[in-house]
This record gives C-alpha cells, structure tokens and sequence, in this order.
C-alpha cells in the first residue's frame, strides 16, 4: 500500500513557483498495477520519482510498506565521474545488497555495453546510461516496480530482453506505469491515476480512466 496525505510539489524558476501536484491525497491499494495517465508536461515522470523516494514533496508525505524501485531506466541518479562497475557497487551498498560481484556481473552482462562498464558514466551515451540503469533495476527484487515508458530504452532487440525481463518479475511484484501506448496500459494495469492540472483523480479501473484521460484530451 502507499499513501500519499496532502503532497504538494513544485519547482522554484525566475518565473516563481512552478507547481506539478497541489495538496494530493490518496491510496494505492495492496495488489493493484497501476497506469499513470496525463498530457505532456502533466507531471507523471515526476509522481513516479516521488513515489520512488527519488525526489520529495515540496509539503505533505508519502508512506508505503513496500520494497518500491526507483524509475526504470532512470539514469539521472548516477554520479558521473565514477565507473559504471562503481556506480553498481554503491548502490547494491546503499540498498544492502552484499552479492556486490555477482550484482555487478549481472548488470555488465545484461546492459550489453561491454568495456565501457570500466569507464567513468559521464563518458556514456543516454542510451547506455539507460542500459545500465534498466539492468540494474532488474538485479533487485522490490514488490513494487515504477516503470516510465519501458519501450523506449535501447534497440528492438534489448527492448524485448527487458519486457520478458519485466514479465518474469511481475510473477512476485505489481507495477506503477507510465507509457503513452494505451494497449499496454490496458493489457498491464488494472486501475489508473489521471493528471490534469495539478490535481489527480484515481479510477479503479483502468478504462474507466483512459477514457477520461481521452475526453480531456479531446477538449
């Protein structure tokens, strides 16, 4: 479960505050996978990093008593100037996992990037950053993934690895999703949440809120 009781978020520009969630309250229930629905700019990238402890609310709170992942393929965590071996060891250390050689094994081999693993991130392409990223997600079990437009993380062909790399573990875990093609949405959630200026409606179940979402978007 995760609750969120009055969250508010913004971002301080030259133009003040500019704010992406006003005064949210609301319960994901035990067992749902959830689709994240809004326009561009709605704020669903930055809902998916509050929920994953990535970013904070500006006031209120979010609790859960679930294992939640950060972003899939969310590549903006990593500190450049260290290696990608080295990026991998420091998290498997923040998040307690001691199996750091074989983690990192894993992750060279799944990311495909061969000897860049031994250079420094900022050397990278966003699309290795993402590699690395999705790996590492994958070599750790939490019961709550968040996934931002899985399919658009490498070519045809790792993109396939990752989806039945992602099936295998949604046998033991449920998802909070975030992608634009609404078949997906359909065939992978069973409730949704829509974003539509600063407020967010949720909908138990999720055709019920593609179609709101749609109607918004045909206005």
């Amino acid at each position: 479960m995760i609750e969120l009781n009055n969250v508010t978020k913004y971002y301080t520009t030259k133009l003040g505050k500019k704010y992406v969630l006003r005064d949210v309250t609301f319960t994901i229930p035990e067992g749902r996978d959830v689709a994240i629905l809004g326009r561009n700019g709605a704020g669903k990238s930055t809902l998916l990093r509050l929920l994953g402890g990535i970013d904070f609310p500006s006031k209120g709170t979010i609790t859960s008593n679930k294992r939640i992942s950060w972003p899939l393929a969310l590549a903006s965590g990593f500190q450049g100037s260290m290696t990608g071996r080295e990026n991998v060891e420091f998290v498997c250390r923040v998040y307690g996992n001691r199996q750091i050689a074989k983690t990192s094994a894993f992750v060279k081999e799944f990311s495909e990037i061969g000897d860049y693993f031994e250079l420094p991130i900022k050397t990278y392409s966003s699309g290795m950053k993402s590699r690395i990223a999705f790996a590492l997600s994958m070599a750790f079990d939490f019961e709550l993934y968040l996934i931002d437009e899985i399919t658009s993380v490498g070519d045809a062909s790792f993109r396939k690895k990752c989806i039945e790399s992602m099936a295998e573990k949604r046998k033991t875990a449920n998802v909070i999703m975030v992608a634009h093609d609404m078949n997906t949405l359909r065939a992978q959630c069973n409730m949704s949440i829509v974003l539509d200026n600063r407020e967010l409606t949720l909908y138990d179940d999720v055709n019920q809120g593609i179609e709101s979402y749609q109607a918004k978007l045909s206005k």
